[in-house]
């Protein structure tokens, strides 16, 4: 006999406005909860001191989240001059401080020098793995933590207020960025101390504040049998790949499973679309998904004339 499922099919991304000192777990089990959702994930953590953008995705939206995880986010955060901690953000312990205020000028010129693709060591306190454990497990414990320096784009990153003993900047970043190591490096740079003291996801690929909702707001929908309302489509986090246009035919096909032949001009439409792009390290540079109806049906390569699924969609059409 089969495992009985716990919770309801619910199929869609829920962009949420997640406060500060909540961790992202925690709040993908209060959404879960509030839906009643039998599957529920988020694409890419956010700090328990950070606010914003965490998209949460229910049932089939979950086979998304590798595409969510690779795109770019913005952020505005705040830093604070004076102080450096063991975390760099306000809940470390302090480890250096300095009479240095950067002014206007100095913090634009350095924040240039950080544009572009560059190689950044991730902060000792993060979730990254060193033989098996979190780093930040063993930063907590007091052992000496070492990483390995990544290599990671920032797209932009403007000044957006700078006053006596603070500044504001707004960035947009491509994966594995870590605000904290920005905020590290520019001060160095600036032969100043720093540290985050606030921090804002501003978007998540396609998903921006304009879309989210918080979780007192989302609970009172809940309340009213109404937070289905704020559910997006699975196929939103795939904004920015190629669509191909399906009939039911070929719907039923990939449903099973099996691939579909492609007429040659859809093809060549398709291949003008593509780009190099990794996606949980596999090659995704000729992925499309399939719609039939506007509703995604699969997601899968363009290969030999054909569109071989690789992940297909179980989603009730009303």
């Amino acid at each position: 006999m089969g495992r009985r499922k716990k919770g309801e099919d619910v199929d869609g991304w829920l962009v949420l406005d997640k406060p500060e000192d909540v961790t992202s777990t925690d709040a993908v089990a209060i959404v879960r909860r509030l839906y009643n959702a039998n599957k529920a994930g988020h694409a890419g953590t956010l700090d328990p001191l950070a606010s914003g953008i965490l998209p949460i995705a229910l049932g089939e939206a979950t086979k998304t989240v590798p595409w969510l995880v690779e795109a770019d986010k913005a952020y505005a955060f705040t830093v604070r001059w004076g102080v450096s901690t063991t975390t760099q953000d306000r809940e470390g312990e302090v480890t250096a401080t300095s009479d240095v205020r950067p002014d206007r000028a100095a913090i634009e010129a350095a924040l240039a020098t950080f544009v572009g693709e560059i190689d950044q060591v991730p902060p000792a306190y993060s979730a990254i793995k060193v033989d098996g454990e979190r780093a930040y497990d063993l930063a907590r414990a007091g052992e000496a933590v070492e990483l390995k320096a990544r290599r990671v784009v920032l797209h932009t990153a403007t000044l957006q207020r700078a006053e006596a003993d603070t500044a504001v900047v707004t960035v947009r970043c491509g994966k594995g960025f870590y605000i904290r190591a920005l905020v590290r490096d520019l001060a160095a740079k600036l032969g100043a101390e720093g540290h985050v003291a606030a921090l804002r996801r501003t978007a998540v690929g396609p998903f921006t504040e304009a879309n989210a909702i918080g979780l007192d707001a989302l609970r009172d929908l809940s309340h009213k049998d109404a937070a289905s309302e704020r559910l997006m489509p699975v196929e939103t986090a795939l904004a920015d790949i190629p669509a191909l246009a399906i009939n039911g035919e070929d719907a039923f096909k990939l449903k099973q499973g099996r691939p579909i032949v492609l007429l040659p001009h859809v093809v060549e439409g398709l291949k003008g679309q593509f780009r190099p792009r990794t996606i949980a390290g596999q090659d995704a540079s000729r992925a499309a998904v399939a719609l039939f109806q506007g509703v995604a049906v699969a997601l899968g390569d363009v290969r030999a004339g054909k569109f071989s699924p690789t992940r297909v969609f179980h989603l009730n059409r009303e």
